[in-house]
């Protein structure tokens, strides 16, 4: 059976709170070049960050990312873990999340959609559609 999205639930911590907050990595193949991350603020409510895929396949053995969302290897407190700021202007939080649960996050993705070949998944007629429907 070939599977064509991964979705990873894990716990993280914000912005070095001893409490730690439910959070959900997804990848979908029709959309290659993005990933999303959640993180559940309520029972019925998530808030999400869409950004590069190649930021969190760069980030995972270096700094990566220079605008709104920037994956930190450097940042962590301890080597378990990675950093990734996220800002907007609502406001800034550090997230520190499992490397290990990033690296079997990204694997996972490159298995669905090697880099490089991102293009070849996208239905651009559909996405046209999409931004041209009334």
């Amino acid at each position: 059976m070939h599977q064509d999205a991964v979705h990873q639930s894990q716990f993280v911590y914000l912005n070095g709170c001893g409490t730690p907050l439910l959070s959900r990595l997804s990848y979908a193949a029709d959309e290659p070049f993005t990933v999303a991350l959640a993180f559940r603020i309520d029972p019925d409510e998530w808030v999400e960050w869409e950004f590069a895929r190649d930021l969190l396949l760069d980030g995972i053995t270096e700094p990566a990312g220079i605008g709104d969302v920037r994956v930190r290897p450097d940042l962590a407190t301890h080597e378990d873990y990675l950093v990734l700021e996220l800002e907007s202007p609502d406001g800034y939080a550090v997230v520190e999340i499992d490397i290990e649960d990033l690296r079997r996050f990204t694997r996972a993705t490159v298995e669905i959609v090697p880099p490089g070949t991102e293009s070849g998944h996208l239905d651009l007629d559909t996405l046209i559609a999409d931004l041209t429907a009334a």
